[in-house]
């Protein structure tokens, strides 16, 4: 009878898979291979998804662009992927907000599309799923003035006014209302003077914090990682890297910020005294870039406080230093979040808690070592993520953002249909 009733029990569930995987609903690991279902995603090969996204990208002037890396070059012809200038060496700590030098790359690299890219090209705009604007917002600030009574800021000025007449003559841009538009902002004022004008594109940002929402969200913005600009710790292969990082928290850089910035004052005074924590004030100057390089390599963790804005370069280096990062923050927005859980590799206080005396470093000290190594593996196995290449790598940094911006482009598409034949555009809203 328990024989017949396991045979007719079996057959059920065979005869269950086979239509399933006729109609194509089934993952068979997650019959077969459960343990894959719950394997720490750090360990894993974060894949591609689908076709890649294409991308029309509007053949700008180069003083839009890269015009800016060499301002001794009267050039204004588009650049291509044959005349692609290299990222200077010596541009300090503009590096880490040049995101939109490495997208742009991505799209004029010759093997764009090919295996282990997420997006495409496409010289038809008829053809595009999202459409990039190259336009180095962010490299403008840094190179026309940092305040706005330099009189060089006005040319930032007249770069987003020219813009942004160029967009609104775009049959395209008018089409969607620019929604379906990528535009890199990733320095806190980038496109400071007409930021409004272009709310409703699909903006590359950093921290969410610093704009209200009607002009950064989740719901179309995408979190990028700064460009980190230590070197990665590419042969980090010690027998015991726990006992080898001597360091146990650390910290160098800028202690006078605005807004939530200001807890870096009060972190001096909290962690002032310990041996085997290193809390330096110091600016970023090329000297000081190795020094933290080394520092980063030899601590056990890094210590990230919020800066003018929830989020820093800081953490980015502790991650391809493989330093495990200390992040003090209540309202940090992290990059791949729906990809990596950054527990695995980080550690979260609130401001409340990094300030009470002792606590922080009691609770890091209570780590096991184990845990840490752990931790530690992890962080090896997730840093290329946060690495910018070109030409572009699979699964490096500019990929994971493409991937972000194809997750974005559905939700934008049916946001432009519906606006194109409703009548009442927030009829919704008024229901009672």
């Amino acid at each position: 009878m328990y024989r017949k009733a396991a045979i007719a029990l079996t057959f059920a569930v065979l005869l269950l898979i086979t239509y399933s995987i006729f109609i194509g609903t089934v993952d068979l690991r997650s019959y077969f291979i459960p343990l894959l279902q719950s394997s720490p995603l750090g360990a894993q090969t974060l894949c591609a998804t689908g076709p890649p996204l294409k991308v029309f990208m509007y053949d700008l002037p180069r003083r839009f662009n890269v015009g800016m890396l060499n301002r001794r070059t009267a050039e204004e012809a588009p650049v291509t992927g044959k005349d692609w200038p290299p990222w200077p060496k010596n541009s300090g700590l503009k590096k880490q907000h040049s995101v939109e030098y490495w997208m742009m790359g991505s799209l004029l690299w010759e093997g764009n599309g090919g295996d282990g890219t997420e997006v495409v090209r496409v010289s038809d705009p008829e053809l595009a799923d999202a459409f990039f604007v190259p336009f180095f917002s962010s490299l403008s600030f840094n190179t026309h003035g940092h305040n706005m009574n330099d009189p060089a800021t006005e040319i930032d000025h007249q770069l987003q006014i020219d813009l942004v007449k160029l967009l609104r003559e775009s049959k395209y841009w008018n089409r969607s209302g620019g929604r379906d538009h990528v535009i890199p902002l990733t320095h806190p004022n980038a496109f400071r003077f007409l930021r409004p004008q272009v709310n409703a594109s699909i903006q590359i940002v950093v921290d969410f914090g610093r704009y209200p929402r009607v002009m950064s969200n989740l719901s179309k913005d995408v979190v990028t990682p700064y460009v980190h600009v230590v070197d990665s710790f590419k042969d980090d292969n010690r027998s015991d890297p726990f006992e080898s990082r001597t360091i146990l928290l650390f910290f160098q850089g800028r202690t006078y910020r605005k807004d939530e910035g200001i807890v870096r004052v009060k972190l001096a005074k909290v962690l002032a005294g310990y041996d085997d924590v290193h809390y330096e004030r110091s600016v970023a100057t090329g000297e000081n870039i190795k020094s933290s390089t080394q520092r980063m390599r030899t601590s056990k963790f890094c210590l990230h406080p919020a800066g003018d804005t929830p989020s820093s370069c800081r953490l980015f280096d502790a991650i391809v230093s493989h330093c495990i990062p200390v992040i003090v923050s209540d309202e940090i927005e992290l990059p791949f979040e729906d990809e990596l859980d950054y527990t695995q590799f980080s550690i979260f206080f609130s401001f409340k808690e990094a300030l009470q005396p002792g606590y922080m470093v009691n609770q890091l000290r209570k780590l096991p070592k184990e845990k840490w190594i752990e931790m530690w593996k992890q962080l090896k196995n997730i840093a290329h993520h946060f690495e910018f290449h070109y030409p572009p790598e699979k699964e490096d940094a500019v990929n994971m953002l493409w991937r972000q911006v194809k997750r974005k482009v559905p939700a934008v598409k049916l946001a432009v249909h519906r606006s194109q034949r409703l009548k009442i555009s927030d009829w919704w809203r008024r229901r009672k």
